[in-house]
């Protein structure tokens, strides 16, 4: 007997292998769309529909997806005329503290300040942007309060958590996705840990 698949799974495996799937014709086409269109876009439905609903997201009043565009690339900074020694330059090989996917959910916040910051994921990218797609919650909204799994971000220590570093891309970037071990100077944060230190 042939086993069968769930859609889920089958939106699951085309976006494992996009290049070799159906739907990489319609990407790239939707790439070209995305690129000449606003960088905040409020979305109807969500693109990946299996991976927003593992990360909480649900078709309920309340809730929404936005798709974000970040630039993508390292950052070099304008050289400096002046004269300085190489090492003192500070021209290229400049870490950002923050990941393009954290940028990406705090300007999708930014465009929507009365809704809070569920979680996000990745839609593609091109030459030019990196595209991600943030699930907003407004915890004001009835149903959301009254939903079992999404009520606790109403309560008042959740507010702004995406500037806070609580998303799961402000942890990872924050270097709280390890346990305790090989992470002790990340705890409480990395600042906080170094005035302990002192």
């Amino acid at each position: 007997m042939a086993e069968t698949l769930s859609t889920y799974s089958v939106v699951r495996d085309a976006w494992k292998s996009l290049k070799k799937s159906e739907i990489y014709r319609l990407h790239k086409e939707r790439m070209i769309e995305w690129r000449n269109g606003p960088s905040v876009v409020r979305l109807e439905y969500p693109t990946r529909i299996d991976r927003a609903r593992s990360l909480g997201y649900k078709a309920k009043r309340g809730i929404f997806v936005v798709r974000s565009r970040v630039r993508r690339g390292g950052l070099n900074r304008p050289k400096i005329m002046g004269g300085r020694r190489p090492r003192r330059m500070a021209y290229n090989k400049l870490t950002p503290k923050k990941s393009l996917q954290w940028i990406a959910e705090e300007r999708a916040a930014d465009k929507y300040p009365n809704c809070e910051v569920l979680n996000s994921y990745y839609v593609g990218e091109d030459g030019k942007y990196k595209y991600y797609e943030v699930i907003m919650v407004d915890p004001v909204c009835p149903d959301v309060m009254a939903d079992k799994n999404l009520g606790w971000i109403n309560e008042p220590q959740h507010k702004g958590r995406v500037y806070r570093g609580l998303t799961s891309a402000g942890y990872k970037g924050r270097g709280l996705r390890t346990g305790r071990k090989g992470s002790a100077k990340s705890r409480p944060s990395i600042r906080a840990n170094g005035r302990l230190r002192r």
